[in-house]
């Protein structure tokens, strides 16, 4: 018979030693630390500002209205890189949209009725602030809404 405790025989974790034990908890903590301090350094460090820089441009926002019965064709300024604007045949009057204008790009929104005819006002804003206003009538009426943009809005200081 088989004396117990014997470490040839007792398969028991206090039989085993306690050393191996230990380094596997040591080096299982160390990655584990590892591991929290990288989530963290991702976490704490993944904002915008720490991006690689991008070239950004500066944008303010542009409301354009335009009003009226029927349909009319419709060209804007919108926000895009290559500068090209954006058109829209067909819309549906009443119409309305808000988009991101880059500064040194003038929004402008253009209104061409068809051979219909009719009515159509559009009017443009920037950030809230009434621009201008302007009126289509008649077969192929035309108007057009244009403004400037002011400088990028930068923290207020007083």
């Amino acid at each position: 018979m088989e004396s117990a405790g014997t470490p040839e025989t007792d398969p028991s974790p206090a039989a085993a030693g306690r050393r191996p034990d230990r380094a596997g908890l040591l080096v299982a903590g160390g990655v584990l630390a590892a591991c929290t301090g990288l989530v963290l350094y991702g976490v704490l460090n993944g904002d915008e500002d720490s991006a690689p820089a991008r070239h950004r441009t500066p944008t303010a926002s542009v409301t354009y209205e335009v009003t009226g019965t029927g349909t009319a064709d419709l060209t804007f300024q919108a926000r895009s890189e290559s500068g090209t604007a954006t058109v829209v045949r067909g819309a549906r009057l009443p119409w309305h949209r808000t988009v991101e204008v880059p500064v040194g790009r003038d929004p402008l929104i253009s209104i061409v009725l068809g051979e219909d005819g009719g009515t159509a006002h559009c009017a443009l804003a920037v950030r809230g602030h009434h621009v201008q206003s302007a009126t289509a009538s008649g077969n192929f009426g035309r108007a057009t809404c244009s403004g400037s943009l002011p400088a990028p809005e930068g923290p207020k200081q007083g």
